[in-house]
């Protein structure tokens, strides 16, 4: 497939068209079967065209996209990770956390994940309890 930039010679309208190849654009042309979709004239010709070239802004977008793609997919596999092998406690990580590390929970053998707030986390590396914030992504796909 090919793209040309075409021109109305009789009213002057710019307008791009789609063909198979480039002698099947000369075949159309030569059968008279281009036509101007505003006025209806056979006065079509192709224009000059700027070839699509990759700017840098271009190329530097691409690799923005694919380095976020990179991190959000290691990101999911932490989470998996994460998920087969902490449990979660949701918005009581605070309290769990203290509970395990002042050995009121003795029975937990795994780590736990879930939710909190900066300040608590804060509070709770203040009190010598080993924590870490990890970047959460949500599956949209679900």
């Amino acid at each position: 497939m090919i793209k040309y930039r075409l021109v109305c010679k009789k009213c002057n309208l710019f307008f791009d068209s789609w063909f198979a190849s480039s002698k099947e654009y000369e075949k159309l042309k030569k059968r008279k079967f281009l036509n101007c979709h505003n006025c209806n004239s056979k006065q079509v010709e192709k224009s000059l065209m700027a070839p699509k070239l990759l700017t840098k802004s271009r190329t530097s977008k691409i690799s923005k996209d694919l380095k976020l793609k990179r991190i959000n997919k290691k990101i999911k596999e932490y989470q998996t990770f994460i998920k087969e092998n902490f449990d979660y406690v949701g918005e009581n990580f605070s309290y769990e956390a203290r509970s395990i590390h002042y050995n009121h929970k003795k029975n937990n053998k795994k780590g736990i994940y879930g939710s909190a707030t900066f300040e608590e986390i804060k509070e709770l590396k203040d009190e010598g309890i080993d924590t870490e914030v990890i970047p959460w992504v949500e599956d949209k796909n679900n």
